[in-house]
């Protein structure tokens, strides 16, 4: 008689890769089902250059439904089409590895505990509002990838769990990026397409409020649930997981660690970087190549001042890399379903019916209508300014047909498509990968959290239409 006990099904158990290829397979097969389409497209100066669609000129092609082998194909270009970002991925959590290793993170964690002593949960709205700030204002967000396993790190000594640490990077940049300000990749490139300023007296503030309420909402969830886990850390989503960290160690033990010359060298270096890399995205557009490699030279100095010889910094490196090859690899796995759906030519089809339902509802609910819209087109595109130049060329004159204005709609555009990459699993994937948790995990933490956000837009599209915007 056997008597092994038998795994028991858990959602927790399946891995994000095998939800990615299963959405992946979901989109080929749609691909056979929904007919293929297509807008014409016209280069648009305002909009740097970029195609958008021309509003009118949908037509249905000769299908292009996706094989079986091609589809195969596909999984593996989308690894090939997401490299840059997979390598960044890699190069940059290199850095933040090597501090973790040589201690300088737990060494400079303990210090400013000493100073703060049990005031330790304003970290999370302090760093929450700094890096809402990037996204807000110059549109950071990949960029911050590097800086999840730091956090996490600092996370767990103080206390807390992985998902705390990585909601402050994450949520705080992600509600910066979706309530923007001054954002060039959202509001810049969707206000151009759409003819109009990228701000006026007017917009701005009601932005600065939009952006004031999402921040207080998101802080207060993300501390609620942190402090709920550091009271009782059963209350933790990932309570029973045995953590193996780079050097971890206890509250108690940082407290402990003496600050020495190198570390804080170290981390000074750190902070050299944060102010280079700021100036770099704001003042010369740098992106990921000059980033990767403005972090991998810092990664190299700080091993230097460490004792590091050549045969040690080049095993971190290789170490580091082992670390983090799961989360970059689930870019690929993401940008898959993109290339299925293009090589299916399915997107234009849904985009077009999407409006096309937008159009047909009542006037009093044509704003709801179009955040609902831009909610679900972030699914099928991820990318920010991809998605300004697709659907702002139909949903700006769509806004004049319907009494709505241009600059409501740009704010449906950036609402639906910021928000809900904290929920999309092609968008935030990546981000549970450099977390290490799974995609269940996230979602038991954040659906709440989006379900409130969405309810908060509606909100504000409301007022946004009752006080003229």
């Amino acid at each position: 008689m056997d008597t092994k006990p038998k795994k028991k099904f858990s959602l927790n158990t399946i891995s994000a890769f095998a939800i990615l290829f299963c959405i992946m397979l979901i989109v080929a097969i749609f691909t056979w089902i929904i007919p293929a389409g297509e807008f014409e497209r016209v280069a648009n100066e305002a909009a740097g250059g970029r195609m958008t669609v021309i509003p009118g000129t949908y037509q249905t092609i000769e299908s292009s439904p996706v094989g079986p082998f091609q589809f195969f194909i596909l999984y593996f270009e989308g690894f090939i089409d997401a490299a840059d970002i997979i390598f960044f991925i890699i190069f940059s959590s290199s850095y933040v590895f090597l501090l973790t290793k040589t201690g300088a993170l737990n060494a400079m964690t303990g210090a400013m505990l000493r100073k703060i002593g049990t005031r330790d949960h304003l970290i999370i709205p302090l760093f929450m509002i700094f890096f809402a700030i990037g996204g807000t204002t110059f549109g950071m967000f990949e960029e911050c990838y590097a800086l999840i396993p730091a956090f996490i790190v600092i996370a767990i000594t103080l206390g807390y769990d992985r998902i705390t640490g990585g909601a402050i990077v994450f949520v705080g940049v992600a509600t910066g990026f979706a309530a923007a300000t001054l954002n060039p990749f959202t509001i810049g490139v969707a206000s151009k397409v759409a003819e109009i300023p990228l701000t006026t007296p007017k917009i701005l503030a009601f932005r600065l409020v939009a952006l004031a309420a999402f921040l207080v909402l998101n802080i207060a969830y993300v501390m609620h649930y942190a402090l709920k886990v550091k009271k009782d850390p059963s209350k933790s989503i990932l309570y029973g997981r045995v953590e193996n960290l780079e050097g971890l160690q206890t509250r108690e033990e940082v407290m402990a660690d003496p600050f020495t010359s190198k570390q804080k060298i170290s981390m000074v270096g750190f902070l050299v970087l944060l102010i280079i890399l700021i100036v770099g995205i704001i003042k010369v557009g740098w992106y990921f190549d000059e980033i990767a490699a403005l972090f991998f030279i810092f990664f190299i100095l700080t091993a230097i001042v460490n004792g590091y010889g050549v045969n040690e910094i080049a095993d971190t490196f290789v170490e580091a890399a082992k670390s983090t090859i799961y989360g970059a690899l689930l870019v690929g796995a993401a940008r898959g379903i993109a290339l299925v759906m293009s090589a299916g030519m399915i997107t234009d089809t849904v985009v077009n019916a999407l409006a096309a339902l937008v159009g047909s509802l009542p006037k009093a609910i044509t704003g709801i209508g179009m955040l609902i819209v831009q909610n679900l087109i972030n699914f099928f595109i991820p990318s920010g300014s991809g998605q300004a130049v697709v659907m702002m060329p139909i949903m700006a004159p769509l806004a004049d047909v319907v009494g709505l204005s241009r600059e409501m709609a740009v704010v449906a555009y950036q609402f639906g498509d910021g928000f809900s990459n904290m929920f999309w699993p092609t968008a935030c994937a990546v981000e549970c990968g450099i977390m290490a948790i799974g995609l269940t995990d996230w979602y038991k933490f954040i659906t709440k959290l989006f379900i409130m956000m969405f309810l908060l837009q509606c909100v504000f599209m409301v007022v946004g239409v009752a006080i003229g915007i």
